[in-house]
């Protein structure tokens, strides 16, 4: 059996910085489709917890996963890439 690594990370793309101390972090991955054999680019977004609105729109960034931190965020932006 293979040992969960905690916490998470991801590389991601800041898309949105509208909400104070809170930034839209977009993930996009490949996904291999078994019948066709193909790979499909799939995408997800996560309320990251950004303490000193530091990041903008367009930075790339590596989020981790924390505890919640509200009703949506359970991640934080640790840096820029």
């Amino acid at each position: 059996m293979e040992k969960i690594k905690r916490p998470k990370t991801f590389k991601g793309k800041v898309v949105s910085d509208k909400m104070p101390k809170t930034r839209v972090v977009k993930i996009e991955r490949y996904q291999k489709i078994p019948k066709y054999g193909k790979y499909v680019k799939m995408s997800k977004r996560f309320k990251a917890h950004d303490e000193s609105n530091e990041y903008k729109v367009g930075d790339l960034v590596i989020i981790q996963e924390t505890k919640p931190i509200s009703r949506d965020k359970r991640w934080k932006i640790i840096s820029k890439i």
